[in-house]
């Protein structure tokens, strides 16, 4: 649908003349996020700069039977900040401010139009930490990091965005307004609907506000990049450094994303020799005996053959250089035009699941080249299909699908999910019964009918 003249002005009266926008340049700029597979088609971008404007846009939208697209950073990678059929944008970008700071309680309070990298930076004054982070943190916003449960590099020591939010307010799809927990660390008063908000990617309501906690800031650490021959032996390294160490972070990547990043990059090989797999690890060494203790890790590693080859940083400069490594990849296989999986199974399934995938790409499309990376340490990989070069984008996007259907079974026979930490949005909604049963997707639809009963939020993602 499209919006009419007097719905415009109608528009413009809540928010003033400056706040809306209709040029088609705005439209297909604000109307999107990073997920490349659908165009764009909003109707108009408003820019609220206040809870009490956002309330009166769902009201009004409610009135008007107006569908409702709430974005944030738009850096999203599932089409969940795409309007595709003529609806109205909710940009929180102008919502951005620091509400209050709570030193006693250690929160901050700020707009959910408020970019990741700016909370940090608000933590990092008070000699705090915000630990949820992730390549996007530049421009993602905690908004939509709270929308989708955003994860990142450190789950396996901080969690989810979940883990770290202490209160919320929305505006739901009917346009109450709802303060729900207010900061509180203990209120065992009933339900805790703030968690339905938490990964509900704008179907339930728009958050304008959130109360997020913080952490002591981290200790010095040190990066260790160590060359692999078996997936199963990553696990036992895995094992090993929790074991023996404090682990901030334990990601992997395969020896082909390796080799595009440098290639991308002009850095030189990290280890002398190569190795199917590689295992970045960031553990704490605050003293010399968390370092020595990570050193000696590292060396029992090597001595029962897990490690095949390693290096460990020496300095705040080299672990920089050996986290480019791993958070390069993405950028240097873009060109490529990579079809991207977001997938999870329980730590102890992953190499089990990997080899499987490895054997369903090799028997059915024997010229793709997998790409692999991700956060093995909580069990979320990253899946990368290379598109040959003499393939059409259409025939490869379509080949791969039908890729997608063989892995998602596998999934659903390991107890995984088919989006670990990107969400459901438009990209996966097809997929969401390999992760979920028709009682729990029957009971979030209820939830959502409950929530936005003209149905005007966020109209087809998560489900139709």
């Amino acid at each position: 649908m499209n919006l009419s003249l007097p719905q415009i002005e109608a528009l413009r009266q809540i928010l003033g003349d400056t706040n809306v926008l209709l040029d088609e340049a705005d439209l297909q700029h604000f109307g999107g996020d990073w997920c490349r597979q659908y165009s764009p088609k909003p109707s108009a971008i408003a820019f609220p700069t206040t809870t009490e404007q956002v309330q009166a846009i769902v009201r009004w939208a409610n009135t008007e039977q107006v569908a409702l697209v709430p974005s944030g950073g738009r850096t999203g990678l599932s089409g969940g900040a795409t309007a595709l059929n003529g609806e109205l944008v909710i940009a929180l970008d102008k919502m951005n401010k620091l509400i209050e700071t709570d030193v006693a309680s250690s929160t901050l309070k700020v707009e959910a139009g408020m970019v990741t990298a700016q909370l940090q930076q608000h933590a990092e004054d008070l000699g705090l930490f915000y630990p949820v982070d992730f390549a996007s943190s530049g421009s993602s916003q905690i908004g939509g990091n709270i929308a989708t449960n955003a994860g990142g590099i450190k789950v396996i020591r901080y969690g989810m965005t979940r883990d770290w939010v202490a209160g919320l307010t929305v505006v739901t799809g009917s346009g109450e307004l709802l303060e729900l927990n207010k900061g509180l660390l203990k209120n065992n008063t009933g339900y805790d609907l703030r968690h339905l908000f938490v990964g509900s990617e704008g179907t339930l309501g728009i958050i304008t506000e959130a109360t997020i906690r913080l952490c002591a800031a981290p200790k010095p650490a040190t990066v260790l990049v160590l060359g692999v021959n078996e997936m199963t032996d990553l696990m036992s390294v895995l094992a090993s450094f929790q074991q023996q160490t404090s682990v901030n972070a334990f990601e992997f990547f395969s020896h082909n994303a390796l080799e595009a990043n440098l290639a991308h990059s002009g850095e030189a090989q990290p280890l002398a020799e190569a190795a199917p797999y590689y295992a970045l690890v960031e553990v704490e060494t605050a003293s010399e005996v968390e370092t020595e203790a990570a050193l000696a890790c590292f060396e029992h590693c090597l001595i029962e053959g897990w490690v095949v080859d390693g290096v460990m940083s020496q300095s705040e400069q080299q672990a920089a250089s050996l986290w480019r490594l791993r958070e390069g990849i993405s950028e240097s296989i873009a060109p490529r035009t990579p079809y991207k999986n977001d997938l999870s199974v329980s730590v102890s399934k992953v190499p089990a699941f990997l080899a499987k995938v490895d054997s369903i790409v090799a028997e059915h499309y024997p010229t793709f080249e997998v790409c692999w990376f991700g956060h093995i340490g909580d069990g979320n990989l990253h899946l990368n299909i290379l598109k040959p070069e003499e393939l059409a984008v259409d025939a490869f996007v379509e080949q791969c699908k039908a890729v997608s259907a063989l892995i998602f079974e596998e999934i659903a026979r390991m107890g995984g999910s088919v989006s670990a930490e990107h969400g459901v949005g438009l990209l996966k909604k097809h997929a969401l019964s390999y992760s979920r049963s028709e009682e729990e997707v029957r009971l979030m639809k209820q939830m959502r009918q409950l929530f936005d009963p003209a149905g005007i939020l966020n109209p087809g993602k998560l489900f139709d």
